[in-house]
Parts: C-alpha cells; sequence; structure tokens
C-alpha cells in the first residue's frame, strides 16, 4: 500500500480517535460492529470495576448483515460472559442497525428496565469514537458520555479478517458521516482541521469510497 494513503489513512485515525480518558459510571454501552474486539474490550471494563452494568448494542447492520446471522449483541453478550460479566449484568439490545439507533434503543431498554443511568462509557472502535460522541450528545444530550475503544495502534489495527483496505474504506464513510450528519439531523457537529480534510479528500481521489452517503 502506498505510503501517501497510509499517512493520510492514519491522519484521519488520529481524528477520529478521541482518546478520553476512563472514568467510573452508571453502565457501558458496547456499540456493536463486526469487530468482536470491542465486545472483549467493553467486558474486561466491567469486570475492572468501571461499571456495574453493560449493555450489548447492536442488530446486523451494514457490515455485519452479509456475514453473520446472530445479531451484533448476542455475539457481544456472549463474549461478555465468556469474560466474567454475569448474566444478570448484561442487556441485550438487539433491534438497532445503526449509531443512532445504538443510542436511542439502548435509552429506551434502560428505561424499560427501570434504570436510571446519568453516565456511561461507550465503547466503539477506535475510529468510531469521535462519532459515538458526536451522535450521543445529539440524542441523549445530558447524559455524561466516555466514549473508549480497544486500545490498538493504527499500525497494528488490521487483522485477516478486516484488512487494512477495508479499513480505510469504513474510515472514510465515518469521516464524511462527520462532515454531512449534523445538517442530517444525526449528530451535533464536530470541528474539523484543515489536515484531516484534506486525507479525507486524499483518499477519496485514490478510490476510497466504497460506504460514502448521499450528501
Amino acid at each position: 500500500m502506498e505510503k501517501e494513503i497510509l499517512k493520510a489513512a492514519k491522519t484521519l485515525w488520529d481524528y477520529l480517535r478521541l482518546g478520553q480518558p476512563l472514568k467510573k459510571c452508571d453502565c457501558i454501552i458496547a456499540m456493536g460492529s463486526h469487530d468482536l474486539r470491542v465486545a472483549e474490550y467493553a467486558a474486561n471494563l466491567v469486570v475492572n470495576n468501571w461499571a456495574p452494568l453493560m449493555i450489548c448494542s447492536g442488530g446486523l447492520g451494514r457490515l455485519t448483515k452479509e456475514i453473520w446471522h446472530e445479531s451484533e449483541a448476542e455475539k457481544f453478550a456472549h463474549i461478555a460472559e465468556a469474560a466474567g460479566v454475569p448474566k444478570e449484568r448484561i442487556l441485550v439490545e438487539d433491534c438497532s442497525t445503526n449509531t443512532g439507533e445504538n443510542i436511542l434503543f439502548s435509552k429506551s431498554l434502560l428505561e424499560e428496565k427501570g434504570y436510571v443511568i446519568k453516565s456511561t462509557i461507550m465503547v466503539h472502535k477506535p475510529y468510531m469514537e469521535r462519532r459515538a460522541f458526536a451522535t450521543a450528545k445529539f440524542y441523549w444530550p445530558e447524559l455524561k458520555v466516555v466514549v473508549s475503544s480497544p486500545q490498538i495502534p493504527f499500525e497494528e489495527y488490521a487483522t485477516a479478517e478486516i484488512p487494512m483496505d477495508e479499513v480505510i474504506q469504513i474510515m472514510v464513510g465515518d469521516f464524511q458521516r462527520i462532515l454531512v450528519y449534523p445538517e442530517k439531523g444525526f449528530q451535533v457537529a464536530q470541528e474539523i482541521p484543515n489536515e484531516a480534510n484534506e486525507a479525507f479528500k486524499s483518499l477519496v481521489n485514490h478510490g476510497y469510497t466504497q460506504y460514502l452517503v448521499a450528501s
């Protein structure tokens, strides 16, 4: 892969990942995805007493509907149990298909079960931190939110199942959503530095357009 592409991708990664410090909270919301390391990391936060409750959120989204028959939330819950989280401390929200629904449906489930939640750690992929935060602030503004992710550097993130080319395709799509979703009413606006915008344009020019949405 060309050095120019990797440099631009690293620039996007650094912008999209917030790196917020953890704070003890009322619950962990593990936001479903095709990366099961998210579930492992979220479960470890519960095991290490960052929160007493874990919500596994996700049906089958754009990246998992073609590869799994079991919902993202169910897969995440199995991983959490195997990691030592008691089953009674896990809630499963398996209807959402996007980030906004992850938040709205998790909020509804918590209210339905009688939980009063004032703070959370939302766990997602590293390059989804900023978008998850911006979406949460739009749909659940009163909630105190920290967003975290598996502590994996950009250079080590790709796997055989999630190759670097696919990671870059997804990151470009997620960055574009930060650009256009505030106007569509899906998230709060984020400040976007020029270097991140230029990296995005460079990757689009290199053909990384698979997950772009109509703007």
